[in-house]
């Protein structure tokens, strides 16, 4: 079977549609059909099937789609492991963080990679959880986060390696009447104006579980993905929030944990499947399990 019309099976696996794939590899729609259609003619059984408008893939595409990441992985060890034999750099990676976890993580990891010859590419991506497998299309490594109570991300085509907790406390004014207290029962801001973030994330994933634990609803009023500005918001009075730990830097807010529920986000850095055997991937996830080290050490 021939490689790139792999290639483009495991893009369309990935990304969704002929459309999203062709953007991808700048093709024309019509060139990748061709190719998906000729792949299938390679294999001897259909790899594709209509569903509405777009395309799926049957149980064969699927089960080469699995097969096409054994391929296309060995080739870019080879190609590594080539490089390794020569003067050239350890290779360039491409890395995926949500924003936080970039603020927290990426200088360091930066830093302790300055001199290894693996140069990192990071981009800040404000995507839930869910959103991995699609983020794997374009980038090496993608570090995620989820609520503590939730499954990990991995599946069948990633990998997933936890990398450290980090807790999410309860964000309040200092003028607010319980900003002197050691922990707050959830019950007790039963009648407070929440700040949270964009359903799907792991903060407002939190919030609902510590709801479903304490059988209080919160009553959000704010959605805001940027946690400077519900800082802002809440130094001013404007509601409550719950912020992960290490995230929290405006010097008049009061931070406080929350009493009988454990509230937290679990930081987890996915890859392709074997991708580690890759001398600069396993540089870079090395980076990061150091660095979270750190981070954990000291909070």
């Amino acid at each position: 079977m021939n490689v790139e019309r792999l290639r483009i099976l495991r893009e369309l696996a990935d990304r969704g549609t002929v459309g999203a794939v062709a953007v991808a590899l700048s093709l024309t729609p019509s060139a990748v059909s061709q190719q998906l259609k000729l792949l299938s003619k390679e294999a001897g059984v259909a790899l594709l099937e209509p569903d509405g408008r777009r395309l799926r893939l049957t149980d064969a595409g699927h089960a080469l789609v699995l097969r096409a990441d054994e391929v296309l992985g060995a080739l870019h060890r080879a190609t590594a492991e080539m490089e390794s034999y020569s003067a050239s750099p350890k290779g360039r990676v491409r890395v995926a963080l949500f924003p936080s976890g970039a603020a927290l993580l990426l200088p360091g990891v930066l830093e302790r990679l300055r001199d290894s010859g693996t140069r990192v590419v990071a981009r800040d991506e404000d995507l839930p959880a869910s959103s991995v497998p699609a983020l794997l299309a374009d980038y090496d490594v993608v570090l995620t986060h989820r609520d503590d109570r939730a499954p990990a991300t991995a599946a069948a085509r990633i990998e997933v390696q936890s990398l450290m907790r980090e807790p999410i406390d309860l964000v309040l004014p200092p003028s607010h009447s319980l900003a002197s207290r050691q922990s707050v029962d959830l019950r007790e801001l039963a009648d407070e104006h929440w700040i949270s973030v964009r359903g799907g994330f792991p903060v407002d994933d939190v919030l609902l579980s510590v709801a479903a634990a304490t059988g209080v609803q919160p009553r959000v009023v704010q959605r805001i993905n940027d946690f400077r500005v519900t800082e802002e918001l809440v130094a001013r009075g404007h509601g409550v929030a719950l912020l992960p730990r290490y995230a929290v830097v405006h010097p008049a807010l009061v931070r406080i944990p929350l009493s009988g529920v454990r509230a937290g986000r679990i930081y987890e850095l996915a890859t392709r499947p074997r991708a580690r055997e890759l001398p600069a991937v396993s540089a870079v996830v090395e980076a990061f399990e150091a660095e979270a080290a750190r981070v954990h050490g000291n909070p």
